[in-house]
C-alpha cells in the first residue's frame, strides 16, 4: 500500500526522537557536543531522512539546538532558564487546581469507577517514582515522573494543557539533569511526594494539592541553585 512507507518512516522518526531524548536525559549526549545527521544515522543504522526529522522535532521542543549548516548539540540551560520553567509549570498546575476546585474533568465524580481506576494507576506510578527517588535512581525516576504527570494531567480533561505541561516537565528535566548528573549519589536529594499529591487530588483538596506542588518546586529550585553555584 502507498501509505506504508510513510507510516514506517513516521514511526522510525518517533523511535529515534525518543531514543535521543533518553540519551540526553541520561547524560550520554554531553553538553555542547556537536553531532550531525550522518553521524546519528550511522549510529542507528537508518537513513538520513527520519533522523533529520527527529532532530528537528527535538530542536523544536528545546531538547536539542540546531547549529546552522553544522549539525546539532545539547543546549546548556542557565539557572534563569530553570526558574522560568518552574514558574511556567506553576501557572499550568494552578490552572489545573482551579479546575479541580470547580469540579471540572474526571474529578466531577471521584467515585466514578473509571476515575478510581485512573487514580489507582497514577498512584502506582507515583509509588514507583518515590522508590526511585529514595534510591537515587535518576533515570528510573524521570521515566515514572513523566508518565505520572502525563496521566495525572489527563484527568483534568484538557489535552492541550496536558501536552503543554508534559513539554515543560520534559524540558525542566533536561535542564535539571545537567546539574544532577554531576553528583555521585542522589539518595535523599530527589523529590518523592507524588503519592501525597494524588491523595490531595483524590480528596478534591485543591489547596492541599497546590501546597504539595509549591513545596516540590521550592525544593527542586533550591537543589539546582545549590548545584549551579558549585
Amino acid at each position: 500500500m502507498p501509505g506504508n512507507g510513510a507510516v514506517t518512516r513516521s514511526t522510525l522518526r518517533q523511535q529515534i526522537a525518543d531514543a535521543l531524548r533518553d540519551e540526553v536525559l541520561a547524560g550520554r549526549l554531553q553538553l555542547g557536543r556537536e553531532f550531525t545527521v550522518k553521524e546519528i544515522a550511522e549510529q542507528y543504522g537508518v537513513s538520513a531522512t527520519p533522523v533529520r526529522e527527529a532532530l528537528v522535532d527535538l530542536s523544536a521542543q528545546g531538547i536539542l539546538e540546531a547549529d546552522q549548516h553544522r549539525g546539532f548539540h545539547v543546549p546548556e540551560y542557565s539557572l534563569t532558564d530553570y526558574r522560568g520553567m518552574i514558574e511556567a509549570r506553576s501557572l499550568v498546575t494552578d490552572g489545573m487546581f482551579r479546575a479541580l476546585a470547580e469540579g471540572h474533568g474526571a474529578f466531577q465524580d471521584s467515585a466514578d469507577q473509571r476515575t478510581v481506576a485512573a487514580l489507582t494507576t497514577v498512584r502506582r506510578r507515583g509509588e514507583e517514582a518515590g522508590r526511585a527517588a529514595g534510591a537515587g535512581d535518576l533515570g528510573v525516576l524521570i521515566g515514572y515522573d513523566l508518565r505520572f504527570w502525563r496521566e495525572l494531567s489527563a484527568l483534568f480533561g484538557n489535552p492541550y494543557l496536558a501536552d503543554f505541561l508534559h513539554r515543560l516537565r520534559l524540558l525542566s528535566w533536561v535542564c535539571a539533569v545537567q546539574h544532577l548528573r554531576r553528583l555521585p549519589d542522589l539518595r535523599g536529594l530527589l523529590w518523592s511526594g507524588h503519592t501525597e499529591l494524588v491523595d490531595a487530588l483524590t480528596r478534591r483538596d485543591a489547596a492541599g494539592a497546590r501546597a504539595v506542588v509549591t513545596a516540590y518546586n521550592t525544593h527542586s529550585l533550591a537543589v539546582i541553585e545549590q548545584l549551579a553555584g558549585r
